[in-house]
């Protein structure tokens, strides 16, 4: 899951805005963006390993920013969840649109809520190996679409009807590296954060690791190689074989490009495993939601209902939560087919954003806490420390900036300031106060 979570909808369609926005320069920002990413995972991990606990990270707000905020980072989280699956659905609509262009959208939209439904209800080894396999294909199909493509740009292969060479040329076919200027770079940042969410659901695990001191800095770690190859490899590819310009978000750009080239069946190959890493995401989500209700009501910061399974050890209230959230996909894909993705992912963005902001406020706190107390460091300590992690907590809050200087955009931080204050109301009214050990009682095990 640590591998698939890098490969989603935020590359195989989110990167088609990005590359409209900032044209080649998008390569830069997904490198910075990375940076700030892996400051975060880093975070992460460091209390991951010194607390493996279930539900994570929002365990780490409540123990070092207080119980509020714990209630508000795993509720965001599950926003964040909710608000991903509907555009990952949306992803799948538009994908199946390049095959059967006249049925409406929202009709495969609303068949891979059913697919998904009936996964989710199955025994969770189902799941599991579901989840696997869906992950397998979209990893093995990034690495031979990267080598394919590298293969024809050094056999000089031309796109029909293009006039600049593959590789540079074709990457600098606007006489530029930034077409758009750094503005054009600066508005790609609200895709390419959203492209990026959903990765620090491997610190969910950690409390269900055999040995989270092994397993959580061994998937962490792997970050950045998978930010350079899936992300900034593919898309180099890419914007080296076609011009960039051409593209026009109506299906996956990699769809799209390899459709342009004439190479018969690449497109209807590609197509199916965008198909396949959108399913896949949308178990992930499903997934990510589920563990951190369940987690959340665990400490009475959700209905108690969530802790209940099935007889195949599925937690179906989460599984059902899920499903009505897809279902407000379906409408909204009815409703407002052309300009939901863009809209859907800068909310995604902001939430995402939020969560990773509480993630390193509560590794400042606790390293405060460890400089008062004197308390022991582990071996995966962020490199740079409390310096590196302000300086994310910098960027994260230029990212919430950017969100602004857009109208497409904008529309988050609005939605995002009401869902704040309506968690604020739930909390003061529906949440009962906590015993006394709830917030700070020793993990045992390491699983709750």
């Amino acid at each position: 899951m640590a591998l698939g979570s890098a490969i989603g909808t935020g590359l195989f369609y989110g990167s088609s805005a990005a590359i409209q926005a900032a044209g080649p320069a998008v390569l830069f920002a997904y490198m910075i963006g990375g940076a700030a990413v892996f400051v975060v995972m880093r975070a992460m991990g460091e209390m991951a390993v010194k607390h493996p606990v279930s539900g994570s990270f929002a365990h780490y707000a409540a123990r070092y920013l207080g119980r509020f905020s714990g209630f508000v980072t795993g509720w965001t989280f599950t926003f964040e969840m909710a608000i991903v699956a509907i555009a990952d659905v949306t992803a799948f609509g538009i994908y199946m649109g390049f095959w059967f262009p006249q049925v409406p959208r929202w009709i495969w939209v609303a068949a891979v809520v059913l697919l998904i439904l009936v996964i989710n209800l199955m025994k969770v080894k189902v799941f599991g190996e579901t989840e696997f396999w869906l992950a397998v294909i979209k990893v093995s199909a990034i690495v031979a679409m990267i080598v394919a493509g590298a293969a024809l740009i050094v056999l000089g292969f031309h796109a029909p009807g293009q006039d600049t060479a593959p590789g540079l040329d074709t990457l600098l076919a606007a006489g530029t590296l930034f077409p758009n200027g750094f503005t054009g770079l600066l508005l790609s940042f609200a895709v390419v954060m959203f492209a990026f969410g959903g990765i620090e659901t491997i610190g969910i695990t950690a409390g269900e690791a055999d040995d989270p001191a092994r397993a959580v800095p061994a998937a962490i770690n792997t970050v950045p190689w998978r930010i350079l190859l899936f992300y900034v490899g593919s898309l180099a590819v890419i914007m080296m074989l076609f011009d960039w310009r051409q593209i026009d978000g109506t299906t996956s750009p990699f769809v799209q490009i390899f459709d342009a080239l004439g190479i018969p069946a690449a497109a209807h190959v590609l197509n199916f495993v965008v198909i396949t890493a959108a399913i896949s995401a949308i178990n992930a989500d499903t997934f990510g939601a589920g563990r951190m209700l369940y987690a959340l009501s665990l400490k009475g910061l959700a209905p108690r209902s969530f802790t209940r399974v099935s007889a195949n050890g599925v937690p179906w209230m989460t599984v059902l939560v899920m499903v009505l959230v897809l279902v407000i996909g379906v409408v909204l894909n009815v409703l407002l087919p052309e300009q939901l993705f863009l809209m859907i992912a800068s909310l995604a963005t902001f939430a995402t954003v939020w969560v990773w902001v509480m993630i390193l406020a509560s590794y400042l706190s606790m390293r405060r806490e460890m400089g008062r107390t004197g308390g022991k460091r582990n071996a995966f300590e962020v490199p740079g420390g409390s310096l590196s992690a302000w300086a994310a907590l910098a960027f994260m809050g230029f990212v919430v900036v950017l969100l602004a200087l857009s109208a497409e955009t904008r529309v988050a931080l609005y939605v995002g300031a009401g869902w704040l204050v309506l968690l604020g109301i739930s909390y003061k009214l529906l949440v009962k106060a906590p015993a006394a050990q709830a917030v700070d009682a020793p993990s045992g095990s390491g699983r709750e």
